[in-house]
């Protein structure tokens, strides 16, 4: 980061208590789901005329259910060369520490809100490999309820939870019995779902 031109960031506030720790003083660019589009052709514009950036999340790995793809997409497009260095990512040690075969897995994100979640529950409900979702606190409940109305209430589950951080926690059980515990249990933190898969 101390060798880019600038580093974009999806919250410069955020990014700027880890640049400060490091005594990293460049020129901070937003760069997150509601501008990445927008800025997009500006960005390729500048890599172009020899400027180098630096991209990094709040949290994980750029691109993994953070802003990221289109711009790495586009620079590959143009020619650009990218470089990724390896960091964190939630959803790695969620399925390593889960005890839910990890040879083959598919990755998810977050279901969809509304609109097509119950046909993507459905699809997954037939899927063989073990499935991983990122889901927020307050949904946590819900979206464990409504996997187990069609997944099976005895399918098996790991919730991860705030890993790598103090208050961090792996809840393994059915999906009923983990909703069960989280409606009892309020969840805090950022939370990776980790499913066994279909049998």
């Amino acid at each position: 980061m101390k060798q880019a031109d600038g580093i974009l960031c999806e919250d410069t506030r955020t990014s700027a208590v880890l640049l400060r720790h490091y005594n990293i003083q460049k020129q901070l660019t937003p760069y997150h789901q509601h501008n990445e589009h927008r800025v997009l052709t500006y960005l390729v514009e500048q890599l172009q005329a020899g400027k180098t950036y630096a991209l990094i999340t709040d949290a994980g790995t750029p691109g993994i259910s953070d802003p990221g793809f289109l711009l790495v997409r586009e620079c590959l497009r143009n020619n650009i060369p990218v470089e990724c260095l390896p960091g964190a990512t939630a959803f790695v040690p969620a399925l390593v520490q889960s005890g839910i075969p990890s040879n083959r897995f598919v990755f998810e994100g977050f279901l969809p809100v509304k609109k097509g979640r119950q046909t993507m529950m459905k699809q997954l409900a037939e899927e063989e490999r073990t499935i991983i979702l990122y889901e927020s606190p307050h949904r946590l409940v819900k979206t464990l309820t409504e996997l187990a109305t069609f997944m099976g209430a005895d399918r098996q589950v790991a919730v991860c939870r705030e890993l790598t951080k103090i208050f961090e926690e792996t809840r393994k059980g059915t999906l009923e019995e983990v909703a069960k515990h989280y409606e009892s249990h309020a969840p805090k933190g950022e939370i990776v779902i980790v499913l066994a898969g279909k049998e």
